[in-house]
């Protein structure tokens, strides 16, 4: 282990080793001022075919679900207990998918793993995480698996797919409360200040800028930010967000310059129903029924 950084700011160890015969690694880890997270770079080289290489987070939360990240809010999902014999023709597998991040809490403790985009994990019985880093395939599909019998697909070989030489994977690591977990847009916060950082932009020779006055607000707790866009037709925007939980959320949509119009439409924009502008169009307020996506239709 190597320190590369020792703060204030930015705090960081390095390690290289081979983790087996065919496979070297060097993990970076970085701790960040201010922040919660814990950010993990694994570097892999690759020299071998046909296996699965996973990382293990022991949570000791065994009993307690896994959170998971998906298209528009969570799922909830125990650990998978399936007798091989009970499914002679396709035994459910212990892993899932997840969209951008998994959690596990109980009480005060918990830990959320993000990643950049989708990837695959287990939540097993004694409360540990496990984050497939690398898959290395060379069939589209074999005949030969002991969890199905027979084709699932075409059996062409996929040499490329054995991820061979160098990859390099991201993610983040974060305490979380079972509390935090609930409430639905904590997961998303810490998934975007990890992988969805400002930026700043230096415009070289550049004259005075005067940026627009942009300022809007999403409020309701539970409530996530999904886009801000063009109508599809006409010059009006749209501000479209979810609700991450299982309850009705109240929330609102607050402007620094008022706006004239508010209309909540469906996601192709359409049976538009006109909405009450309050503080001379600064603020406009909606429910979100359980997992329901809001779209408001604004000039």
């Amino acid at each position: 282990m190597r320190r590369l950084a020792s703060g204030p700011l930015v705090g960081a160890l390095e390690a290289r080793w081979e983790m087996v015969r065919g496979i070297d690694v060097r993990l970076l880890v970085q701790l960040f001022a201010d922040s919660p997270l814990v950010r993990v770079t694994l570097e892999v080289d690759n020299r071998n075919r046909y296996h699965r290489l996973r990382a293990r987070l022991a949570t000791a939360l065994g009993g307690a679900p896994a959170t998971a990240g998906a298209a528009f809010g969570t799922v909830e999902r125990s650990v998978v207990r399936a007798e091989p014999t009970a499914y002679p023709r396709e035994t459910p597998v212990r892993t899932a998918p997840a969209h951008r991040f998994v959690a596990a809490a109980r009480g005060g403790r918990g830990l959320a793993v993000l990643a950049p985009a989708f990837f695959e994990y287990e939540w097993t019985a004694k409360g540990d995480l496990l984050l497939t880093l690398l898959r290395a395939v060379g069939d589209l599909s074999r005949a030969d698996l002991p969890t199905r019998p027979g084709h699932a697909g075409w059996p062409t070989a996929i040499p490329a797919a054995q991820c061979l030489g160098a990859t390099r994977i991201d993610v983040a690591i974060a305490p979380v409360s079972a509390s935090e977990v609930e409430r639905g847009d904590v997961l998303p916060q810490l998934w975007e200040e990890a992988f969805l950082p400002l930026h700043a932009l230096w415009l070289r020779d550049a004259g005075a800028l005067t940026p627009a006055p942009v300022n809007v607000t999403l409020e309701g707790s539970g409530l996530v930010f999904s886009s801000l866009k063009p109508a599809q037709i006409g010059s009006p925007m749209v501000l479209r967000c979810y609700n991450a939980t299982s309850r009705k959320v109240s929330g609102a949509w607050r402007f620094g310059n008022g706006v004239k119009t508010a209309h909540r439409v469906r996601a192709d924009e359409r049976e538009a129903v006109a909405l009450v502008l309050e503080q001379r169009g600064n603020v406009i307020r909606f429910v979100a029924e359980p997992r329901e996506i809001v779209s408001i239709l604004v000039t």
